[in-house]
């Protein structure tokens, strides 16, 4: 366990939750109150690049907007200290749910209808805000060993195009992970809740199953699979899902939004109506989230490089 004495404002760093190749995300004790929380950093070598800064800002913006919510990660402050922006946020332990299939699918079978619930509330949440997340994936949903979800990485996130801003679209890239973006956003048309509720899908799929519904050779074969592919079921790869669940995660994958679940509000009243497994999934034995060598805790809630991702990816069409 990393520890250190050096402070950012009131806030003692204690613990290096994770790194990444510009910010850094460590455990801390805001000194008068005693007081846990997250910092986001950006490392010293971003922290003059505007960019960097202003996406940081930008969290920061997103998140103040969704306090209220429950099943979103708290971004509570935007400071600078030692001549480096950072956030203070919520801590929240333990792991994101791409961690927890490392283990497959049957690590959260047991409870894979409250976290879907949770993670869809907090989802529909922010876009009542009128915000599109557009960065819907397992790692941007921490779970904790009670099965409570918290929503977090606003990176990407825009406000929601109506009318002028709509008709006036013009993004100069396709933004988002490969694994899980929806067609428009890689043809980089205007986006709204369905292109969430896509990417939600995929979600679905792998949490049911533990692989994403698409994978590729190439980058360009992978986006090229969810613009033209056919869509899979998730049974052949899991017998135990009921037709009616995987039914669900294929039409939220539709590559029409107009054939998608309108809203996460009309998701929410089927998901809670159907059964996602023919048999009851039991608890583990031995919980994930006891067994997993190198987790930290709140991981993921910072920008960072991935093969899947595209936040720099301008050739998606």
């Amino acid at each position: 366990m990393t520890r250190t004495r050096d402070f950012f404002g009131p806030y003692r760093l204690t613990r290096l939750i994770r790194a990444g190749s510009t910010s850094e995300v460590w455990e801390a004790i805001e000194e008068h109150e005693q007081v846990r929380y997250a910092l986001k950093i950006l490392k010293e070598s971003a922290s003059n690049d505007r960019k960097e800064v202003a996406s940081l800002k930008h969290e920061f913006t997103v998140g103040q907007d969704m306090q209220s919510s429950p099943r979103i990660i708290k971004v509570l402050e935007h400071r600078v200290a030692n001549d480096r922006p950072f956030l203070v946020m919520e801590l929240f332990s333990e792991l994101n749910a791409k961690q927890a299939l490392r283990r497959g699918p049957d690590s959260l079978a047991f409870m894979l209808r409250e976290i879907i619930i949770q993670a869809a509330e907090g989802l529909y949440y922010m876009h009542t805000r009128n915000w599109i997340h557009l960065d819907i994936k397992p790692d941007n949903f921490l779970v904790s060993r009670e099965g409570e979800v918290k929503l977090i990485d606003f990176t990407i996130s825009e406000k929601k195009k109506t009318g002028l801003s709509k008709l006036m679209h013009r993004p100069p890239m396709a933004k988002g992970t490969r694994s899980y973006m929806a067609p428009e956003q890689i043809r980089k048309k205007v986006c709204d809740e369905r292109t969430d509720i896509y990417s939600f899908g995929c979600v679905l799929f792998e949490l049911a199953t533990g692989k994403p519904p698409y994978t590729g050779d190439t980058p360009n074969d992978l986006l090229n699979k969810h613009l033209q592919a056919f869509i899979p079921s998730p049974i052949p790869y899991n017998n135990n899902v009921t037709k009616e669940f995987a039914d669900l995660t294929k039409r939220m994958m539709a590559k029409n939004p107009a054939q998608r679940p309108q809203s996460l509000w009309d998701f929410l009243k089927e998901i809670r109506t159907i059964e996602l497994w023919n048999k009851r999934p039991r608890k583990p034995e031995i919980s994930v989230f006891d067994d997993m060598p190198g987790i930290r805790g709140a991981d993921d809630m910072i920008r960072k490089p991935a093969a899947g991702s595209m936040n720099d990816f301008d050739d998606a069409e």
